[in-house]
């Protein structure tokens, strides 16, 4: 694909030297001057002024039209509701629902591959004899499904440059063709050794759609629609579960290798039929306007809204609203590099997106997978344990919807965040304490940790399994937001690979045997997590990216950003007052020299 053309850097606030005489260096920076106002009388101070100021004289009204265009942009976003939201962005809400899909395909093949070890066909096919037995050995288990995870750390990184370099579709494109080949090694592979080539290989266009969805979403719709658009990404994950096990369950009956490579084929359902649909996507209007392309992003930006003018709506005042947040991030972050992610303010957003990310493992994520396995324990035969797994994915697909509701209702980010972290701490020690049930009801303990399980998956799932994806879209800058994603992605990932690889160790008969009381493990960590968002994970529901740029810039504290009002605009204001009280102070020391 090829690179977009170079398009001119949109301007900057910062002072042109208005003669030889007068650079910035001349100009004192010292807050004591911030209050300085220019006088009716002094004519040729204010023509030095003008002089100083980016842009021609008679540009200067234009300048703060632009500005005031943004303010009403963001009062327009701040009080629309949801439904008038859907009215306005119709097309943009079933674009960002179809660039979403994307993540069905990873969820899918997750949930086939922990499922084909059950496979006698499989077993045979990629697996030695062991004991008598025909089995994938577990260095080749852990390998397989640690693959996935190290080909999206990969993919992770190389999105973090190319999708902001080529834009989003274009991007979504790539993987997607790449894809088509790579499902072929699934199909086609005769060992175990081309299954893992082909697990890294899928892993790279995963990780980048795991990134680039919620990305796309979170810039596609207006505040009032933006939590609920990149809440649904969780939702492609579960339907993409849901399906892998619908397949895997009508599967049982096979014993021929088309048992595993039926279900491999099946994901050639997507790549194409999306391929075509994403090459008449509008591109994302902020992406646009970071490239300075504003014609472009106006066009996209119609493109992504409908006719309905209930809300006063005004492309030129929305577009002047994305340069002013791109000018303010600017302003605040210097570079856009992954080292910048580190820097200043952009430090606390990083850390704060990385956790989010990570919680979402440290809170037991991998145990509450385990469900079927102790509803084996339990003697639930093994069609009825993979209902129940249904079930449990089911959840995973609709508590979506419901978290939905309980946003709709008023409750916010944090709040949900919060209080289901609070729930799953609850149900993991339930977990561990079933454990100390009496060996004689063994059988009635494993159900009902089965059970305990399915409850913890509906907590997670209509909680931060779900808000995870609202708040790292907005936690984030736009400029270094696909970036800090990325880093949050892959700890996330590598929380993963940790988690996955103790817990079996925890629940295995032949290791450490802790059956139920790994409950108390993952109980305790979860805690830990419910301390760290107390104190450190804002709530950001309803307010502009350019009011949460402020918020961080003026490191409010996470517990005081839902009742602190900040005006997004004064920072300009006061920063252009500013620099025309200091080149009035310079001119006036030039004519006292000159006299």
């Amino acid at each position: 694909m090829a690179p977009d053309a170079p398009a001119p850097a949109p301007a900057r606030t910062e002072l042109a030297p208005a003669t030889a005489t007068v650079t910035d260096k001349d100009i004192d920076t010292s807050p004591e001057h911030s209050g300085r106002r220019s006088t009716d009388d002094d004519d040729d101070t204010g023509a030095m002024v003008a002089a100083a100021l980016p842009g021609s004289p008679d540009d200067k009204p234009a300048t703060y039209a632009q500005t005031d265009n943004a303010r009403h942009a963001t009062e327009k976003e701040r009080n629309m509701t949801l439904l008038q939201g859907i009215r306005l962005y119709p097309k943009a809400v079933a674009w960002s629902m179809l660039i979403s899909t994307c993540i069905v395909m990873e969820g899918y093949d997750v949930c086939l591959l922990s499922n084909f070890y059950a496979f006698d066909a499989f077993n045979r096919k990629y697996g030695e004899l062991i004991n008598g037995e025909w089995q994938v050995p577990a260095r080749w288990q852990s390998g397989l499904s640690n693959g996935a995870n190290v080909g999206e750390i990969i993919g992770l990184f190389i999105n973090g440059f190319v999708s902001e370099r080529f834009g989003y579709r274009y991007t979504v494109m790539t993987c997607l063709v790449a894809l088509i080949g790579f499902i072929a090694i699934f199909f086609t592979a005769q060992s175990v050794e081309a299954l893992l080539v082909a697990e890294i290989l899928c892993g790279v266009p995963w990780g980048i759609f795991q990134t680039l969805c919620i990305t796309y979403a979170s810039e596609v719709v207006p505040v009032a629609l933006r939590g609920y658009l990149t809440c649904y990404v969780n939702c492609c994950w579960g339907m993409g579960q849901l399906i892998g096990i619908g397949v895997i369950k009508s599967m049982l009956g096979r014993s021929d290798e088309w048992a595993y490579r039926i279900p491999y084929a099946i994901q050639w359902i997507w790549p194409v039929p999306l391929l075509v649909a994403v090459a008449f996507a509008p591109e994302s209007p902020w992406w646009l306007v970071r490239k300075g392309r504003y014609d472009d992003a106006k066009h996209a930006l119609l493109r992504l809204t409908s006719q309905n003018r209930e809300t006063d709506f005004d492309a030129d005042e929305t577009i002047d609203m994305m340069k002013h947040t791109t000018a303010l991030e600017n302003e605040i972050t210097a570079g856009a590099s992954y080292l910048d992610c580190f820097k200043g303010t952009d430090l606390r957003r990083t850390e704060i997106v990385c956790m989010v990310w990570a919680i979402q493992n440290l809170a037991g994520n991998n145990f509450s997978n385990y469900s079927t396995y102790f509803l084996e324990q339990a003697g639930v035969a093994s069609s009825n344990a993979y209902s129940f797994a249904l079930g449990q994915y089911a959840i995973n697909t609709v508590g979506v919807f419901g978290a939905w509701a309980l946003m709709a209702a008023g409750i916010g980010r944090r709040a949900l965040y919060l209080y289901g972290l609070v729930g799953l701490c609850a149900t993991l020690f339930v977990m561990g304490f079933l454990g100390l049930v009496p060996a004689a009801h063994k059988e009635q303990a494993a159900l009902a940790t089965g059970g305990v399980m399915i409850i913890w998956a509906a907590f997670y799932q209509l909680t931060i399994g779900t808000v995870c994806y609202s708040l790292v879209a907005e936690i984030s800058t736009r400029k270094l937001q696909i970036k800090t994603i990325v880093l949050g992605r892959n700890l996330f990932n590598i929380t993963g690979i940790v988690s996955s690889v103790l817990t079996p160790y925890m629940v295995n008969p032949t290791a450490w045997d802790w059956s139920n009381y790994a409950g108390f493990f993952w109980g305790g960590s979860c805690f830990l997590c419910v301390v760290y968002t107390y104190f450190r994970v804002p709530s950001p529901d309803g307010k502009s990216f350019a009011e949460i740029d402020m918020l961080f810039e003026r490191r409010v504290p996470a517990r005081k950003f839902a009742t602190t009002h900040v005006d997004a605009f004064d920072y300009s204001t006061d920063r252009k007052s500013h620099e025309i009280a200091h080149v009035e102070e310079v001119a006036r020391a030039e004519e006292k020299a000159a006299v």
